[in-house]
């Protein structure tokens, strides 16, 4: 993965599947570390609002420091052992969110607004949306002008497949099950993780997903080293996986698709996906968009090819198509935007004892 994708948390995640390169207490307090009690619903709003205008830098980005702190960290504990992988995963997605969680707690007793700040501050940097859209249009519009070059060019910001041997429909289709993913990755998992841990949970969900992306993969240095962050990236994009899916399918109909087909094609093709997360997303755009995914899959340097399943039933996708994925997961991410607001007022309602 290169350091723009870390930066802007895209890529191929899951990528202990065979790529080389990706309830709490809901209605009380959360242990991994609470929001304000003046309104968390405006921390939500605003760390959106900064995602969507100011969208990521790109110099100085905190994950892409966090990179270099992981690669450091990475020189000085690696064995070839699992042992190994679990205290690099402790250090690097436990300390920095049990720090947010005491943070959050001190300006809490301080500061409602300050509270406040520190989701919005944490949302701002995890999220991708707006990188998302604009890479995933980026090869769409190339793919429209018929530049395949340029295509080719951009593909590596979405994922870290090698785009040389790609014709269009491949470009298309890898940029397709990129948004898919990534919607899950850098747009559901965050929203997902303030609902149920407060900064702390976004904090603790950005950072084993940038692991996985480093050290999560099936090389001869990581395959051991690398499982702890891959198994816990899988366990903490479980659920935002499942409600991206959800959306793919809850929203096909606004771009011609049907729930029923969409719900068919992820029943039957997710499971031919090597991951566990990333399979029903692709599955589902596949079926809503009414495209055909999967196949396949190579990446630079690697001789191995990867052959994945087909997903979905429909046409090869086209430009038109990579277009339409990136509108499906801004549609997609409106909808868990909102429905992490609801948890989120639930939850203020209930700490402050229920009142209006």
């Amino acid at each position: 993965m290169s350091r723009a994708q870390l930066a802007r948390g895209l890529g191929d995640g899951a990528s202990r599947r065979g790529c080389p390169d990706a309830p709490s207490r809901a209605l009380g307090a959360s242990p991994l570390g609470p929001t304000s009690g003046a309104g968390p619903v405006l921390g939500l709003a605003v760390g959106l609002l900064a995602d969507r205008v100011v969208g990521d830098p790109r110099r100085a980005h905190p994950v892409a420091a966090f990179g270099a702190v992981a690669t450091a960290v990475e020189h000085r504990l690696w064995r070839d052992a699992r042992s190994a992988g679990a205290l690099h995963v402790v250090l690097l997605v436990g300390a920095p969110a049990a720090a947010s969680h005491l943070v959050g707690r001190w300006l809490e007793r301080r500061a409602a607004a300050a509270s406040l700040t520190w989701l919005a501050a944490a949302l701002a940097i995890a999220l991708g949306a707006r990188s998302l859209e604009e890479e995933g249009r980026a090869v769409g519009d190339a793919l429209a002008a018929g530049d395949l070059a340029s295509a080719r060019a951009r593909l590596p910001a979405l994922c870290g497949r090698d785009p040389a041997p790609l014709d269009a429909a491949g470009l298309a289709a890898a940029a397709a099950e990129s948004v898919a993913e990534n919607t899950a990755d850098a747009v559901a998992g965050p929203l997902v993780w303030a609902a149920i841990g407060g900064p702390a949970g976004v904090v603790a969900h950005r950072a084993a997903n940038t692991l996985d992306a480093m050290v999560g993969h099936r090389s001869a240095r990581y395959q051991r080293f690398g499982q702890p962050a891959a198994r816990l990236d899988d366990a903490l994009g479980w659920l935002p996986a499942r409600m991206t899916t959800s959306a793919f399918i809850a929203i096909a109909p606004l771009f011609g698709g049907s729930p029923a087909v969409a719900a068919r094609v992820v029943r039957r093709d997710a499971a031919r996906h090597p991951s566990p997360n990333a399979g029903p997303c692709e599955a589902a755009m596949a079926g809503a968009l009414d495209v055909r995914l999967g196949g396949e899959v190579r990446y630079p340097g690697v001789a191995r090819v990867q052959q994945r399943g087909p997903l979905g039933d429909g046409r090869a996708p086209g430009a038109e198509d990579v277009r339409r994925a990136v509108a499906l997961s801004r549609a997609a991410g409106l909808v868990i935007a909102v429905l992490t607001g609801v948890v989120l007022a639930a939850r203020d309602r209930a700490r402050h004892g229920g009142g209006p």
